[in-house]
């Protein structure tokens, strides 16, 4: 039988179909890919040697603006274009991870009377999931909370896909790759998959008292390197990291993050400590400070709200998560939604079209 997967935009939206691949070749899918030609998910899929589509894609905005109308033409060529795809490619199924790519498939494997399963990561639904609700036959969603905003009865709670190969770091190759030693603990800072200039301006300003008591792994994102902190003992940067991450996250002792939700359900799952920093609302639609007030409130987090964020409280913070970092993993040990895979895998055989 052949699958297909889409999603884009960001890491999140592409990483947990890559976690699934391995499960879904095991039972004999073929598997293949619809994203944008330009995405990130590109790059991703294509380490993973699956066939893979491009089709045009336009973000949906909620506010107006002049490029919504050279949006809209792009979205429905992608349409058109997914149409055509999945005529030829006959799936059994439509597996869909959100973003704005996913739409116009999910609207054409409806039209072609495809089997849909939307995945949703995020407490509440973002807008391209929202708009592809109506055409799919289940919805999959991550955080307990949220079955409240999805009117479909055919929805399942099964967490967030996590990728087997992270649970295969080792913690003496992440410290080789970073040049650190054994003396201090390890602090790992993820800005996502863009990086975060707010993370990066905090961590940078700290960096004297961080190094102190710690060592200091810092994945910036793309084009934010420092140069004059290369030499810094105890520091290393990345702009950003793939197959070193599952040996940086064995050898962190604590993370300093973002509150995506791919992000933070592999730090459940990998029962890391951790401090969120969620974007703001004043640069997103607040998805990321519900996700963490929901790990908070679980005791599987610990939040600083980034208006809150100074250098005295970010340290204060860290200080305090690092004192209680045992309660932290014993709470995350307890916890049933560690990985999604199986239950995911299930629906997927459940609503595949013979």
């Amino acid at each position: 039988m052949k699958i297909v997967l889409t999603g884009g935009g960001t890491a999140g939206h592409v990483t947990p179909n890559i976690a699934l691949v391995p499960k879904l070749r095991e039972l004999g899918y073929e598997i293949v890919y619809i994203g944008t030609a330009d995405g990130m998910e590109r790059q991703l899929i294509e380490r993973e040697g699956l066939p893979y589509y491009p089709i045009h894609a336009g973000k949906l905005r909620r506010y107006l603006d002049l490029k919504n109308l050279t949006d809209t033409g792009r979205i429905a060529r992608g349409f058109l274009e997914a149409v055509a795809l999945l005529g030829k490619l006959k799936p059994a199924v439509v597996f869909s991870k959100g973003g704005f790519v996913s739409c116009p498939v999910v609207w054409a494997a409806w039209l072609h009377r495809v089997p849909v399963i939307i995945h949703e990561s995020d407490l509440t639904p973002g807008l391209a999931n929202r708009l592809s609700l109506p055409f799919a036959r289940t919805v999959c969603y991550t955080f307990p909370e949220t079955a409240r905003y999805i009117r479909s009865d055919a929805k399942t709670l099964t967490g967030i896909p996590v990728r087997a190969t992270l649970f295969r770091g080792n913690a003496a190759v992440g410290r080789s790759l970073c040049g650190f030693g054994s003396d201090r603990p390890v602090l790992a800072i993820i800005g996502g998959s863009q990086g975060s200039g707010v993370l990066n301006t905090t961590i940078r300003g700290t960096l004297p008292e961080l190094l102190q008591e710690f060592q200091v792994c810092h994945i910036c994102g793309p084009g934010n390197i420092d140069p004059a902190l290369n030499a810094r003992s105890g520091y290393q940067q990345f702009e950003y990291v793939n197959e070193e991450l599952p040996h940086l996250f064995a050898m962190a002792d604590l993370v300093v993050s973002r509150a995506g939700a791919t992000t933070i359900f592999e730090l459940l799952a990998l029962k890391k400590p951790n401090l969120l920093i969620p974007l703001s609302k004043q640069s997103s639609r607040g998805d990321q400070i519900l996700n963490a007030r929901s790990f908070e409130k679980q005791g599987f987090s610990k939040v600083l709200m980034e208006e809150e964020l100074t250098a005295a409280s970010f340290l204060t913070a860290l200080r305090q998560l690092y004192r209680e970092r045992e309660a932290y993993r014993a709470r995350m040990a307890q916890s049933k939604l560690a990985g999604g895979i199986d239950a995911i895998v299930t629906l997927i055989q459940q609503n595949s079209r013979r």
